[in-house]
């Protein structure tokens, strides 16, 4: 008698036991994708003090930074950065753009920023290197794209097939950022998505789905990421942390941290699924060590001249 009711006993904790092995993967798996954000440093003259920066991207879990490109920073500076980063299992992409680059005649200034970085890869030590190049063109700021949207795509297509043949040549994964509609403007080829066709030419786009609502982000991001699932390329989802004139709705600006923090773990949840999903894209660095700064007083004095 008493060793059947240890069986019975027994058995609700192994029913336990092989849920808990069976939810085990789950559970992996959102903390892995949770370790996969990516976050835009514009001011790139911060990086005399790495320590600083990385020790942010490590605590908010930052794998990826897209680092803009001034020709006033020493090429030691980069080096420095981007080693101190490697060390961190943090990859660094070279980051520029103008509207005015859609232009076959305006071309030649992101041509000159790819050989520059390629150049920089040849000369520095392999965890010196830059992993890759994110271009943030966005013709549809220039006047021409409301007269001739077409004209400015297909200058825009021409340049870009051009990019991404030199940067793949070069051994850089090269990724774009994004406007969520881009799939309602008709492609160089005559489709009518033109984000499938840039999934064809880049490595991955970082979308910038901004909204201040996680469910509205995914929403806004979610054909891309289906092509890309199908393509077996990536999509970071772009969140707005600054002040913009588009309205409140856009950005997370002025809301309270744990708002921002738990709408971005709605993206993650809602994205896990999609095997394209690169993590969230913080936009920007600046604004996002600022907003927790401003949480955590003790912070705020501590990154003082970060």
């Amino acid at each position: 008698m008493g060793e059947l009711l240890a069986k019975a006993k027994a058995k609700p904790r192994l029913v336990l036991f092989v849920c808990c092995l069976l939810l085990l993967p789950f559970l992996f798996k959102l903390s892995s994708m949770e370790e996969q954000k990516a976050t835009w440093l514009w001011d790139t003259t911060r990086i005399e003090n790495p320590g600083n920066i990385l020790t942010f991207c490590k605590e908010q879990n930052v794998n990826v930074i897209f680092l803009q490109i001034q020709k006033s920073v020493e090429v030691e500076q980069y080096m420095q950065f981007i080693s101190a980063a490697h060390d961190e299992n943090i990859s660094v992409h070279a980051l520029d753009g103008r509207p005015e680059w859609a232009y076959r005649k305006q071309q030649r200034e992101a041509d000159q920023l790819i050989e520059w970085v390629l150049d920089y890869n040849r000369k520095v030590p392999v965890k010196a290197r830059f992993t890759g190049i994110q271009l943030d063109v966005e013709p549809y700021q220039l006047r021409r794209w409301e007269r001739d949207q077409t004209g400015v795509v297909s200058e825009w297509s021409r340049n870009m097939e051009e990019w991404t043949d030199k940067g793949r040549a070069g051994g850089l994964y090269m990724s774009a950022a994004v406007p969520f509609w881009l799939g309602k403007i008709k492609a160089v080829d005559g489709s009518d998505d033109l984000s499938r066709w840039m999934l064809d030419q880049f490595d991955a786009l970082a979308v910038m789905s901004y909204r201040d609502s996680g469910q509205k982000m995914v929403d806004l991001s979610k054909e891309m990421l289906n092509e890309a699932d199908r393509l077996g390329k990536s999509i970071w989802i772009g969140m707005e942390l600054g002040d913009t004139e588009e309205g409140a709705h856009v950005s997370f600006f002025g809301k309270p941290l744990p708002v921002m923090e738990e709408e971005m773990r709605i993206v993650y949840r809602l994205s896990e699924s999609h095997s394209s999903f690169a993590g969230v894209a913080v936009h920007h660095y600046e604004e996002w060590n600022e907003k927790i700064s401003e949480a955590d007083p003790k912070r705020k004095q501590n990154s003082v001249g970060n």
